[in-house]
């Protein structure tokens, strides 16, 4: 997954906590940062795996899904340029209980275990950023656990959309009604059906293997109170969005 791409590398900046980072911190560790690819499907790591490399993403949305015994899963966290996978290298773990899947395409820069755990051990501001953005994770994986018991498919539905079209930065998302179905956990006719009625009322648009917001505000209307809870409480925790002035 680390061949070189095509086109001009993206500023490793466009990740939020990178970007957080003082501009010592930040150089020291730019000559360790490697830019690899995200493609979409791509399961970065399994449930237990050894994790050897903490991603910075850029651009793309990766999911933290649990897998049972009888084969279903349910997506339990989802992550973007706010954040990083591999929470298990700092937090004093080998591996993780659920696996890490790329569900929109994109790109990360990649830290390894070695360089990042002795960035931690410095105590810096790298150390403070991962510590709250871990904070913010067990907020959104906790909500999410409510959401699920407690809400209907179409508010869970309407979460997910807007979790990942504000990661995206976009309203277009590259998804199918199956994929939808395994990472709420629900059957996939429910998810058909639920899409084609938001679609009937003006909210979203559905092509064959995208989705497409048309009316946010009423999607928002619409939507659990689960997805406010874990929006306020990201932007409590995190850095604000921040564009970077030049490439590195």
């Amino acid at each position: 997954m680390t061949k070189a791409l095509p086109h001009t590398a993206p500023d490793p900046r466009l990740n939020q906590i990178l970007a957080a980072l003082p501009a010592a911190d930040y150089a020291r560790l730019l000559p360790d940062l490697e830019r690899v690819p995200l493609p979409r499907r791509w399961t970065m790591s399994e449930s237990g795996d050894h994790v050897n490399y903490l991603h910075f993403p850029t651009s793309g949305i990766v999911s933290l899904i649990y897998a049972l015994e009888d084969g279903s899963s349910s997506e339990i966290a989802l992550v973007g340029n706010e954040g990083l996978i591999g929470i298990s290298i700092y937090m004093g773990g080998d591996s993780l209980p659920s696996s890490t899947e790329v569900q929109c395409a994109g790109e990360a820069y990649r830290l390894s275990r070695k360089v990042m755990k002795h960035e931690f051990a410095l105590g810096g501001k790298l150390q403070h950023l991962a510590l709250l953005y871990t904070q913010a994770l067990i907020v959104q994986t906790s909500q999410m656990a409510v959401c699920n018991q407690h809400h209907s498919v179409e508010q869970r539905f309407c979460r997910w959309v807007l979790m990942t079209v504000d990661r995206l930065q976009g309203d277009k998302m590259a998804v199918t009604h199956e994929q939808i179905s395994l990472l709420l956990g629900v059957r996939r006719e429910s998810v058909s059906l639920t899409a084609a009625a938001l679609q009937n009322d003006g909210l979203i648009s559905c092509a064959r293997g995208s989705i497409t917001v048309v009316d946010r505000a009423q999607l928002e209307e619409r939507v659990c109170e689960c997805y406010l809870a874990v929006k306020q409480e990201c932007e409590r925790l995190l850095p604000p969005q921040h564009t970077p002035k030049s490439a590195a």
